[in-house]
């Protein structure tokens, strides 16, 4: 468990997935998704992954619930592993529920993500956001992360852009 000063970050647990399928099912917080809301198949499927990343390497998405509502799950997020094209980077993402928007958790939890990266001597650290999603943008940069170029990783949308910080 980590924690910031409004948040705690968590291990999830399986019992976590009906909060994770309803964040990424959510047609609000796909906004800016090319893919749109998550399937129960696809979160089914993403949720594992989660859990397969933690058993593998000891870390990776966390549950982001509030101090002072931990029982309530407002959304996912960490580093995992993820291919940048044909190359494997550590990778930060995040979804809040949209009730957590606007309250400054994205970049709360981002400088903490990241801080946690560097404490695990990682040298690196990336995160992919599409050019549309402004409030995200500002997030990464608010934590001190750069722009660094553009991947095109959804045939067929304009290019995802790619953000980077180093230790």
């Amino acid at each position: 468990m980590i924690a910031t000063e409004r948040l705690i970050l968590r291990k999830p647990t399986k019992e976590d997935f009906g909060s994770f399928f309803e964040i990424n099912h959510d047609p609000q917080t796909n906004i800016h998704n090319p893919g749109g809301p998550m399937s129960f198949e696809k979160a089914e499927s993403t949720f594992a992954k989660m859990l397969d990343h933690w058993e593998k390497y000891s870390f990776g998405g966390w549950v982001i619930v509030e101090k002072d509502d931990p029982e309530n799950i407002i959304g996912f997020g960490g580093l995992s592993y993820k291919l940048y094209g044909d190359k494997e980077k550590l990778n930060l993402g995040y979804r809040f529920a949209s009730q957590a928007w606007g309250k400054g958790y994205a970049t709360e939890f981002t400088k903490k993500a990241i801080d946690f990266g560097f404490k695990e001597n990682n040298e690196e650290i990336f995160a992919i956001v599409r050019p549309t999603n402004i409030a995200s943008v500002k997030v990464l940069e608010k934590a001190g992360m750069i722009r660094i170029g553009t991947l095109d990783d959804v045939p067929g949308q304009p290019e995802s852009l790619v953000y980077r910080i180093q230790k």
